[in-house]
């Protein structure tokens, strides 16, 4: 247990089985070569540079990782796959299933990420208009993830809004119909736009978002520290932290 604390790239038995039935198979090779770095090893790979943060080209060959573009390729072709998306609702099912998801209410938040002029980038505005990016997301009642998006950094918080919560997929694993909405939606002033208020009812979702001009102390806080919890923990990751990959797609998977 402490070895793989101390490498936390290594991925589990448990997790592979869940992951290895959603990769596409891969192409037969057209020419004798090199062989193929088993799909596992890759992943690995993967998880290190999000890790660490270093360039791909970086990779330390030497862990058997197969090469940084190896690595980078699989990941542009199982996010053009759909695997992570599915992986993340397997994952959401298992959690229903196991009455461990909160639909009692979500809670959104959309904090920037630094980096380099980009698609998806724009001029921040907390960091003196510099290039960079904004990470949306949307959580349970407990912090777990349910949708993200990806913005330029000059992107109104409220404009992913309805977005992110019409991105949340249909979670079966429980008795009756499967689940999307949750029954209220938590927020801060930034998302204080009546035109959203509307929609949120529309869906049945009950908007509880603290209002422009008033003082803080809203008590929003005791309930809304799960969202940045979740994005501190995302954010541990360098990859993520600094918006380094050129590719807005990539950098989403």
């Amino acid at each position: 247990m402490g070895n793989r604390q101390s490498r936390p790239w290594i991925v589990s038995d448990e997790l592979w089985s869940l992951i290895e039935p959603l990769l596409p198979e891969p192409a037969p090779k057209l020419a004798e070569g090199r062989p193929r770095v088993p799909d596992r090893q890759a992943l690995c790979g993967i998880l290190f540079v999000l890790h660490t943060g270093i360039q791909w080209e970086y990779l330390p060959q030497e862990l058997g990782f197969g090469s940084g573009m190896t690595c980078w390729r699989r990941l542009a072709a199982w996010n053009e796959a759909g695997v992570w998306d599915e992986l993340h609702l397997v994952l959401l099912k298992k959690l229903r299933a196991a009455q461990q998801l909160d639909w009692s209410r979500a809670v959104i938040d959309s904090p920037c990420a630094g980096g380099a002029a980009r698609p998806k980038s724009g001029p921040s505005p907390v960091d003196r208009a510099r290039p960079g990016s904004k990470h949306h997301v949307l959580t349970d009642g407990q912090g777990i993830p349910l949708a993200v998006s990806l913005t330029g950094g000059n992107r109104n918080d409220v404009t992913q809004l309805l977005p992110l919560l019409d991105q949340v997929p249909a979670v079966a694993g429980a008795v009756g119909r499967p689940r999307h909405r949750p029954a209220a939606l938590l927020a801060d002033r930034g998302y204080d736009h009546d035109k959203y208020r509307r929609p949120l009812w529309a869906r049945g979702i009950r908007p509880v978002i603290a209002e422009r001009g008033e003082q803080h102390g809203s008590g929003l806080g005791s309930f809304r520290y799960v969202v940045e919890r979740t994005i501190a923990w995302l954010h541990g990751f360098r990859r993520l932290r600094i918006r380094w990959e050129r590719r807005d797609d990539v950098h989403e998977a």
